[in-house]
């Protein structure tokens, strides 16, 4: 059942999406090599509770740290550990938070240093499709037609759709319907309604589509060992138009990065 949340109520899940936004944009110029995603899961661990949220993977399912930090190969729930990040590699680092009772979720892959020229390409196209999917999640469209755009896109590029992870509906609880995948057939799957929220979050991958699991029972593999990428944004349906609720504002102005990709989905200025 999708639960429509009330203006009121996309004003309090945009606090905790911008939550996650700010902890994504003071980790971005930590991201280097020699730093360790255990390090780094600490730092983002105080800043969301110094911002009077809580970490909304901590303990979620059992997960047992506050990011999801998935580098190279790993497409996404990699667990934080002491290998010291290395140039060239990437990073895709997964963020939740929960405040007033309500959770913020998104995703973006980091480059360390210096990427080899497919992996930024990789990149590049796997942002593309989320903005490409956002499109699509408007009033009198439905999950096809949003799953088919980013598929379209990205294997178009040659790349990899995961077939077995997907995005979803958020609010009070971390995963709501609907189920949002990368991939379908347009007209097909849920209607999308006034004031519902997702979290459109393209996994795709250099090569295969096909993935594995470690024994950890978390991480998630690409099946060739080959690079994958996973950008994800907090939406709102709001006048029948999908309406930014996180940003990636931080990790710009972190890096040094001048885009105007989010303006036409971006209701407000942030300071």
């Amino acid at each position: 059942m999708i639960i429509s949340k009330s203006r009121e109520e996309i004003e309090l899940m945009r606090e905790s999406a911008l939550i996650v936004s700010k902890t994504l944009g003071i980790l971005a110029p930590e991201i280097k090599p020699g730093v360790t995603t255990l390090k780094l899961d600490k730092l983002a661990e105080e800043f969301i509770r110094d911002h009077g949220a809580v970490p909304g993977f901590l303990g979620l399912y059992d997960f047992p740290n506050s990011l999801c930090m998935s580098p190279n190969a790993q497409v996404v729930h990699g667990i934080p550990n002491d290998t010291p990040l290395k140039e060239g590699d990437i990073i895709s680092i997964d963020c939740g938070a929960l405040k007033n009772g309500f959770y913020g979720d998104h995703a973006y892959t980091f480059e360390v240093g210096e990427v080899a020229p497919e992996v930024k390409k990789l990149l590049q196209v796997t942002k593309e499709s989320l903005y490409v999917g956002i499109r699509e999640f408007k009033a009198g469209n439905r999950v096809g037609d949003v799953g088919y755009a980013i598929q379209k896109y990205t294997e178009d590029h040659g790349y990899g759709v995961v077939r077995e992870l997907v995005g979803h509906g958020l609010g009070k609880t971390m995963h709501e319907d609907p189920e949002m995948p990368n991939y379908g057939k347009r007209g097909r799957g849920k209607k999308f309604v006034e004031g519902m929220v997702v979290a459109i979050e393209p996994m795709i991958n250099l090569g295969t589509k096909r993935i594995k699991q470690l024994p950890d029972g978390w991480t998630i593999l690409t099946a060739d060992n080959k690079p994958s990428a996973h950008f994800e944004h907090d939406v709102a349906l709001v006048d029948g138009k999908p309406e930014l609720l996180s940003t990636f504002k931080y990790i710009y102005e972190s890096l040094n990065i001048n885009t105007k990709e989010e303006e036409e989905f971006r209701a407000k200025v942030y300071d």
